[in-house]
């Protein structure tokens, strides 16, 4: 599935797998997480390892329009864990959406 992806973005989409089966996330959950992260992804050209709070802020107001409050919730979720175990960088979009 990762060879769809840029080769930036495939091997640390690659890590976030791993680290939710590690973590013992369920297969639904790893399901929904990395969902939301493949669509971050595609919303920002692959690039989603420095995103600012600026850029997130417009993102889930863009996706709030589309997705369910559910959906975008998995997606926020799967993003924060992204920023916390695959990058080990501070999530950006601290209290962002409520």
């Amino acid at each position: 599935m990762t060879s769809e992806f840029p080769a930036h973005f495939a091997s640390n989409y690659q890590c976030l797998l791993n680290r939710l089966k590690l973590h013992g996330m369920q297969p639904k959950t790893i399901a929904l997480y990395s969902h939301g992260v493949r669509r971050a992804g595609d919303y920002f050209d692959y690039r989603i390892d420095d995103l600012t709070r600026l850029q997130l802020t417009d993102y889930f107001v863009h996706m709030v329009d589309s997705l369910s409050w559910s959906s975008l919730k998995h997606d926020l979720y799967g993003l924060k864990f992204y920023y916390a175990q695959v990058l080990n960088k501070p999530w950006p979009g601290a209290d962002l959406v409520k």
